[in-house]
């Protein structure tokens, strides 16, 4: 057995220098690389960082002002109570009651960061390259048009993954007013978070009444919880978001063959990176896969009937409680369709670019079910995981109902 130390890949190695690809790196890029390889496949405190920079601007935040914090407070057990009574479903996961908890952009960065950090860390393993990750160093290739950037390339899209996903979280939490503007599960906690500054904010654009818009947040907020609080709810949809995310597949991405079209040998060449780099479309392009696409109706059912059905909650509740619920609505569910491209970046990152279209159908979807089969049609949606709907279902509710054996009133 040989006593020799192990080999430095980014030293210098006189045996192999001619087929070593770290040997003609600038001194800068190879510390890049070498920081980039012990972070592992997902940057998280650049991402971090970034998320928290966007969401403020750079700036600190105050704290909630306690006037907020007992107006909302006092509205949640109002909202909690009617939502209980309207579902008959249990609302709290802890069985401790619900509580929400306003906040500031900050906050909202920190959970939500941490709440999806298992679903990027999938994406950026689907995108992360296995020699980057432990395995041998990758050799020199003399047709690698990036040179001695080859072995950084390949480990830009991970990274440009991370910096993308604080940038897009950063984004939203300068617009979410709960958080379940993306409906989709997060893990079991009771404390549901509200963007006090946002809340307000909109309600001052649209001179909206302040109680009627925080009432209609609260009924929101534990409306979605409730529902994909079910743990047969939770599971499918977790399960399937999480299949799609694994079901990368790099040879039939967009990123590396974009990136190979680049003349790094010119000074502009680094520019023409930056823009690429810019534009969400080519990571978005670069995480489609056949099989995604196969999964992506699957979700889009569920999902469908999970808003669908929210609005529906929505409705019932609101008309009795809300003075102004038909114009706060309106301009909520405008907003909530007329989002910029760049807030919209994480759901369509999620594979859940949900327009007009996808409300109308999964609201369609629960009314016809209540047309035909009443409440105890309604009941039975959620009652276990054989009563989900699948998409054909979804655009017709009349075989849902065949499906599950109930007959129509």
């Amino acid at each position: 057995m040989s006593n020799e130390p192990p080999r430095d890949p980014f030293g210098d190695d006189p045996g192999d220098a001619a087929n070593d690809p770290f040997k003609s790196m600038p001194p800068m890029f190879r510390d890049l690389f070498g920081m980039m390889q012990q972070q592992g496949p997902l940057p998280w405190d650049a991402a971090k960082q970034f998320a928290f920079n966007v969401a403020t601007n750079g700036e600190s935040e105050p704290n909630v002002d306690p006037l907020e914090r007992i107006k909302i407070e006092q509205l949640a057990r109002v909202a909690e109570l009617k939502v209980a009574d309207l579902t008959g479903l249990p609302s709290s996961l802890t069985g401790r009651g619900i509580t929400l908890v306003p906040c500031n952009r900050s906050m909202w960065v920190q959970r939500t960061l941490d709440d999806y950090r298992p679903y990027f860390s999938l994406l950026a393993d689907s995108l992360h390259d296995t020699s980057a990750a432990g395995g041998p160093a990758p050799e020199a290739d003399a047709a690698d048009p990036f040179g001695w950037m080859g072995p950084l390339m390949k480990m830009l899209g991970p990274t440009l993954l991370s910096l993308t996903a604080g940038s897009m979280v950063g984004h939203l939490a300068q617009r979410a007013l709960g958080q379940y503007d993306l409906p989709i599960p997060r893990p079991p906690n009771d404390e549901l978070l509200v963007v006090v500054t946002n809340l307000l904010q909109f309600g001052d654009e649209w001179s909206l009444p302040g109680d009627d818009l925080r009432l209609w947040v609260c009924l929101h907020e534990i409306t979605h919880h409730t529902v994909l609080g079910l743990p047969h709810v939770r599971k499918r949809l977790d399960q399937t978001l999480r299949s799609y995310l694994s079901a990368f597949d790099a040879a039939s991405g967009g990123l590396e063959e974009r990136l190979s079209g680049l003349e790094m040998g010119d000074p502009s060449g680094l520019q023409d990176m930056q823009k690429l780099f810019e534009d969400p479309q080519v990571l978005l392009g670069a995480i489609q896969s056949p099989r995604q696409a196969e999964l992506l109706p699957q979700m889009e059912a569920i999902v469908m009937a999970v808003v669908g059905y929210v609005d529906y909650i929505m409705d019932e509740a609101g008309h009795g409680l809300i003075g102004s619920y038909a114009m706060v609505t309106e301009a909520l569910r405008r907003r909530r369709v007329e989002a910029a491209s760049s807030d919209r970046f994480v759901e369509q990152l999620f594979g859940l670019h949900l327009t007009q279209k996808h409300y109308d159908k999964g609201l369609a979807f629960v009314k016809g079910i209540v047309e035909r089969a009443g409440k105890p049609g309604l009941e039975r949606l959620w009652r276990s995981e054989r009563e989900l709907p699948t998409p054909s279902e979804i655009d017709a509710p009349g075989l849902w109902l065949a499906r599950i054996d109930l007959p129509a009133e």
